[in-house]
């Protein structure tokens, strides 16, 4: 197994997804019914996989920060970026943090400290979208994961004191495996 393969299977938990069943009453409803695309994960406009230049685009329609990426030294396949945007529905700043392999969003981070109603905010605009996860408690922390067709999206939260953090967490299996694949050969 990968080094990245590895990662990706202990950075994704086994979740139980609850299916939506869809009742069609005719013949013709049923040849025009067609479950949502739900493997197109994404928050805010973001989208893990998505490329630098998708992703510095929607921080700018967001009217957010420019998106700034350093190389690494060892590997100049690999940037880590970061920047800003405002939440569009509650205000306030959101922190944005990728690494990129080969100019892609590999793993993609939005984090903000947020109020209890603009958690509950992200919390329900992603089961509305994907559906009702149950949520898993470690020590202070909260988590909740969807994953669909080797891309996953995590919304971790931590409530302490009078700070409450959120996270949501977005990655793209598929290229961590190439980059894993890659860097097992030697390349």
């Amino acid at each position: 197994m990968t080094r990245s393969g590895f990662l990706w299977r202990h950075l994704v938990f086994p979740v139980l997804v609850a299916a939506a069943v869809v009742t069609v009453h005719t013949p013709v409803a049923a040849a025009q019914a067609v479950a949502p695309d739900t493997s197109a994960l994404q928050f805010l406009g973001f989208q893990p996989g998505q490329s630098l230049a998708g992703v510095a685009a929607r921080m700018q329609a967001l009217g957010g920060s420019a998106l700034r990426c350093e190389r690494a030294q060892k590997d100049r396949r690999l940037m880590d970026c970061r920047g800003t945007v405002p939440d569009p529905v509650r205000g306030g700043n959101v922190k944005v943090w990728l690494s990129a392999i080969d100019s892609a969003a590999a793993v993609l981070t939005l984090s903000s400290d947020v109020a209890a109603d603009q958690l509950d905010g992200w919390r329900s605009a992603l089961e509305h979208e994907y559906g009702r996860v149950g949520a898993r408690v470690q020590g202070p922390q909260w988590m909740m994961q969807w994953v669909r067709q080797g891309r996953m999206m995590r919304l971790t939260w931590r409530v302490g004191g009078s700070e409450r953090v959120a996270s949501v967490s977005l990655g793209d299996g598929h290229i961590l495996d190439a980059w894993g694949e890659g860097k097992s050969r030697g390349s």
